[in-house]
This record gives C-alpha cells, structure tokens and sequence, in this order.
C-alpha cells in the first residue's frame, strides 16, 4: 500500500536501507517508488550516443516509498493525517507538543 499523502518536494527522512536516517526532498514519484535528491546514488555505465557522452555516470535511483517517511523542519519522522476545517478545505497536520501543526493545505473540495 502507497502513502498518498506524499508527493513530490516534500521533505522526507529515510527509515529503513542503507541510507537510513538522511534528509531529503522528494525529486519524483511514481506508483510506490520515490526518487530523493542526493540519497540512493548509483553509479550507471552509459554507452557513446549522439547526445550523451560515454562514461561512468552517477544518478539516483528509486527507493519504495514504505521506507521514507515525511519529517518535520527537524529531520524527525511525523505522523500526518487529514483534517477538514470549517471552511470544507482539506490540511495536513502533525502533532507536536500537544499542538497542532500545519504541514500543507490540500485541494478544496469542487462544488
């Protein structure tokens, strides 16, 4: 089962892999898989074409989403759920200190 609360440019930690406890932010998604910036570096051998150069080349491979979790400004891994306010709009939020704490606003319902 996929997070559908994440979504690219969102602040992640990774929980599980070798990469385990780095930042960072989403660069895209897709289905169950994530690709961070900077995290998960491999290293791939490109064959000479017209436009690429021949080589050795280092990119970012995509990691299951079940391991990244969303972090707070911090680096630590929060819990997000939904809340409809009492305009109809949707928000993210977390709990922090016994707060409550905007994350993102989500799209308003179509009426």
């Amino acid at each position: 089962m996929t997070n559908k609360w994440i979504r690219k440019g969102d602040k992640v930690v990774v929980i599980a892999g070798n990469e385990k406890g780095s930042v960072g932010s989403i660069r895209a998604r897709d289905g169950d898989r994530v690709i961070i910036e900077g995290l998960n570096i491999r290293k791939k051998h490109v064959k000479p074409k017209q436009k690429m150069q021949p080589g050795i080349v280092e990119m970012e491979s995509p990691m299951h989403i079940s391991n990244v979790s969303i972090c707070n400004e911090e680096g630590k891994p929060v819990k997000i759920k939904a809340k409809i306010s009492k305009d109809g709009s949707k928000k993210l939020i977390y709990m922090e200190a016994g707060k409550e704490v905007l994350y993102r606003d989500l799209k308003k319902k179509k009426e």
